[in-house]
């Protein structure tokens, strides 16, 4: 008996080992796999704080809130099994489908220049008005959670591809995993940045001396800071819908555009041996942008050409 007892309990710890094994094998490759995907989680952050600017203080974490939700149910319930599905029996499809995402980033960016440049004004009065209703709140969470769909399909999509050779029930797990860990990072910063302000005031009114200044800073700060991020938020919607659209092309054979911005990058780099990477870097993504500005810029014509489009605009 007590030897049964022994064998058992030696069976116990096998499985309790393998398991312990497994959840260090799935957390070492949904590291690896986030980590793949962490320019896009930057513009992801970078994009949100941009539809919440504005708002009255106390709605802002309930509007961070809902979209963190709603880019959960984007990845977990849409994102995920669509990916899952696509890899397994039809994995040419995943590339357009990105294209025509990376597309709808560029008309969202291109449309926030257009406003900037040329768009009309509001009024403080008319601005304060539109804050306080509960009808724009919902329209700017759906903005939120469309982005968010599109660069979260990116995210997936970035991480899908560094583990496609994983059996299917475990990239279903990682990916589960990096969704989860994602969606709380992008929103956790977002809500740190959007909130910084109010523990600015709080220390400003009851900190010591040092506290107080730094209070102070932050109070004065941070609407620079979230101006700030609001014009990396666009130009983020810019370069990666860019970056999808040129890659995607040069997946379907059309590499030219591509390997020519490559090539530029490159030459730029060597120009500045002491900065090569970074001028590399700067080079393709200011590459990236400009083509989305340009496609951006072309679908924004079209549909405002649209019958009934200019004048409802009017």
């Amino acid at each position: 008996m007590s030897g049964g007892l022994v064998a058992l309990l030696d069976d116990v710890a096998a499985i309790a080992r393998l398991a312990a094994a497994s959840i260090d094998d799935i957390g070492a490759a949904a590291a690896k796999a986030g980590t793949k995907a962490i320019g896009v989680v930057v513009d992801d952050t970078a994009v949100t704080p941009r539809y919440v600017t504005g708002f009255r203080p106390e709605r802002e974490l309930p509007i961070i809130w809902r979209i963190a939700r709603g880019s959960l149910r984007n990845k977990v319930l849409f994102i995920l099994p669509v990916a899952l599905l696509l890899s397994q029996f039809l994995p040419w499809a995943i590339t357009p489908i990105l294209m025509v995402g990376g597309a709808y980033l560029c008309f969202e960016g291109a449309e926030k220049v257009i406003e900037a440049f040329g768009g009309h004004h509001e009024s403080a009065a008319e601005s304060e008005a539109k804050l306080s209703s509960e009808a724009h709140e919902q329209q700017m969470v759906a903005g939120a959670i469309r982005t968010d769909f599109i660069l979260s399909a990116e995210i997936m999509a970035i991480a899908l591809a560094e583990v496609a050779n994983e059996p299917f029930a475990l990239r279903a797990v990682i990916l589960l995993v990096v969704a989860l860990i994602i969606t709380a990072l992008v929103y956790g910063v977002v809500g740190l940045i959007v909130k910084m302000d109010d523990f600015g005031l709080r220390l400003a009114q009851s900190g010591s001396g040092a506290a107080r200044a730094l209070g102070r800073g932050l109070v004065k700060g941070m609407p620079v800071v979230l101006g700030a991020l609001s014009v990396i938020g666009t130009a983020a919607m810019l370069w990666v819908g860019g970056h999808i659209v040129l890659d995607g092309l040069a997946k379907f054979g059309l590499g030219g555009p591509a390997h020519f911005l490559h090539d530029l990058a490159v030459a730029a780099g060597h120009a500045v041996p002491f900065a090569e990477g970074f001028v590399e870097w700067l080079v393709e993504t200011l590459g990236s942008g400009l083509v989305g500005l340009v496609l951006g810029g072309l679908i924004a014509g079209l549909l405002h050409l649209r019958p009934g489009k200019s004048k409802a605009a009017h």
